[in-house]
């Protein structure tokens, strides 16, 4: 994890293969145990990516991904027993760590972004939402930078102690006002939102590079959160509803 800092290299291109050995994942060989549970971390993560895949996540990388990241270590110890179910669990201040259905089907989404699909690579991907680090760590797995940011600072510094044991140099970790995005970042060929508002704030989608992809919960019509997927053409932008779901409300400023 380190400082955010201005990238040199085009938005949708990245330094390395997130195949390759420099991407593996920042985690210790042999990953602690989870903390009050008498089961083996690796097992139960493996036991938890099965189901993912019968529930439809295909994309190799992703599930690598959710397999290579210990979700325990960023829930409450009272609830570290249920840290690999498939369920939201709160974190405090009102917020709460997302499905790991939920996640492993937005990262799968951006990953089939049209420059990846070119045969690019994930590059950069913004991140609106820390919330306690777990998908910013999964992420991290699939792109070479990932760029995150929550508004609430107790949440921002939590996250931090949380991601600091896994050594993640390609996260930049940015307290501020998620609506506004991160300019310095700019371009982006990815970003994914963990809070939802009733439209998609208009600097999300000029921080979006070309070839890029968005993909955020919004209200629909009827009240009730849809998730939304907006990818930026040469000509401008195509976009599409998908199944609903259910984010914490989406919130200027920061507290």
């Amino acid at each position: 994890m380190t400082a955010p800092r201005k990238p040199s290299f085009p938005a949708c291109v990245g330094t390395h293969s997130p195949l390759a050995p420099a991407a593996k994942p920042a985690v210790a060989s042999a990953p602690p145990q989870p903390r009050g549970v008498g089961l083996d971390s690796v097992a139960v993560r493996a036991s938890m990516v099965r189901r993912l895949a019968q529930a439809g996540i295909s994309h190799p990388q992703v599930l690598d991904a959710m397999g290579s990241v210990p979700r325990h270590l960023f829930v409450d110890t009272a609830l570290v027993t249920q840290a690999y179910e498939d369920t939201s669990l709160p974190i405090g201040w009102g917020q709460t760590i997302s499905r790991p259905t939920v996640v492993a089907r937005m990262v799968q989404l951006l990953l089939e972004a049209p420059c990846v699909q070119a045969g690019g690579r994930l590059a950069r991907v913004l991140e609106i939402g820390t919330g306690c680090g777990y998908q910013a760590a999964v992420l991290a797995r699939v792109a070479s930078e990932v760029y995150s940011m929550e508004r609430l600072r107790a949440m921002h510094e939590r996250a931090r102690d949380r991601l600091r044991p896994l050594r993640l140099a390609n996260v930049h970790l940015i307290l501020g006002d998620g609506m506004l995005g991160y300019e310095a970042g700019a371009p982006y060929a990815a970003i994914i939102a963990a809070a939802g508002g009733t439209q998609l704030p208009s600097a999300w989608r000029e921080q979006l590079a070309v070839g890029g992809r968005l993909v955020a919960p919004v209200a629909g019509a009827q009240g009730q959160q849809v998730l939304q997927v907006v990818d930026r053409t040469e000509q401008g932008y195509t976009q599409r509803v998908l199944e609903s779901v259910h984010f914490v409300p989406l919130k200027s400023g920061v507290a």
